[in-house]
């Protein structure tokens, strides 16, 4: 096997292996208040998956450079915690490869021998691949940026400027990704086959292997190991249940919304009431604008009359009053 599918089928496989028992410590610390992720959700929730490489690039990327990827003591303590898991996850995976695909013997502590490989490696080639995903990234982003401010392509409108922009860059990005993730699968199939060249030939025919690695994965105390799980779920559903109503997430205070009170139950008598004081008070309104506008009416025509009799203005004559001529007396 090449050693990109022979790190791929391992990796692959223990990351999922034991993904689920991580999920339950993820969402018992969430729960608990002592993680808060914000926009990089997917980013880890990536490392986590992968945290058999990613356990200490997580610290080497929060703390040397800086990669702001949630808050809380909890997440730390997330890593930390999947240090057994993955290593039983990798042992688990590990021997089937070796028995099923290599036809070897695996050595013993496969497992923990594996994980620290992958562990050491992970711290150096993760925060590499970072960086150099982040550089070129930035370059392409700059040059799609040079290609937008062509001549010919101006006229674009700006859904159509953006879509470019983004296949521009997001192509270039797309395709670095890919190329780190085949490298660092080689990387773990190197490791793989580095620790099945030690182990010896398993001289069993396929069905033989098949029958013998079916023995291996049946437990010495088969009631022992299923209580323990069924007590471990129980003891992490409580706990999951007992601190979530404490810390459910909230609205922060600067986004608190207003206080909307409820509108009280609509009453047909107070209602007709209150329309019908409103249409009164409105007739007796409407009568005393109209008196007064009768008054002003009234007001305007008397001085209008006034105006009248007054004789014109700049006439200086004195007025003199028309007296009727002395009648003789009859003899």
């Amino acid at each position: 096997m090449s050693p990109f599918k022979l790190g791929f089928s391992v990796l692959w496989a223990a990351c999922w292996t034991a993904l689920p028992m991580k999920m339950a410590f993820a969402l018992l610390f969430i729960a608990m208040g002592t993680i808060h992720l914000e926009t990089k959700l997917g980013i880890v929730f990536l490392l986590l998956l992968m945290s058999p490489v990613s356990v200490f690039a997580y610290f080497i990327l929060t703390a040397g450079m800086e990669a702001h990827l949630g808050e809380g003591v909890g997440l730390p303590l997330l890593f930390l915690l999947s240090i057994p898991v993955d290593i039983w996850a990798l042992g688990l995976v590990a021997r089937t490869t070796f028995l099923e695909k290599l036809r070897v013997e695996p050595p013993e502590s496969v497992g923990s021998s594996l994980w620290v490989r992958c562990a050491l490696a992970g711290a150096v080639y993760i925060p590499l691949a970072w960086f150099v995903l982040g550089q070129l990234t930035d370059i392409a982003r700059s040059v799609s940026q040079s290609i937008l401010e062509m001549e010919f392509l101006k006229p674009l409108g700006v859904a159509e400027r953006i879509s470019l922009d983004l296949t521009l860059w997001g192509s270039v990005s797309t395709v670095v990704l890919v190329l780190l993730v085949g490298i660092g699968f080689s990387f773990v199939g190197r490791f793989v086959r580095s620790l099945a060249d030690r182990g010896r030939p398993a001289g069993e025919n396929y069905q033989a292997l098949v029958n013998k690695w079916d023995l291996m994965r049946v437990p010495s105390d088969q009631g022992l190991m299923l209580g323990a799980f069924t007590a471990a779920g129980v003891v992490l559903g409580v706990l999951f249940w007992a601190f979530l109503p404490a810390t459910t997430p909230h609205p922060h205070e600067c986004c608190t919304p207003q206080e909307v009170k409820a509108e009280s139950h609509l009453d047909p008598q107070k209602a007709l009431g209150k329309a019908e004081k409103t249409f009164k008070d409105s007739e007796v309104r409407i009568a005393s604008l109209e008196k007064q506008a009768e008054g002003n009416k009234d007001k305007g025509g008397k001085d209008k009359v006034g105006v009248k009799e007054t004789g014109p203005k700049g006439d200086t004559k004195p007025h003199v009053d028309a007296k009727p001529a002395p009648q003789k007396a009859k003899p």
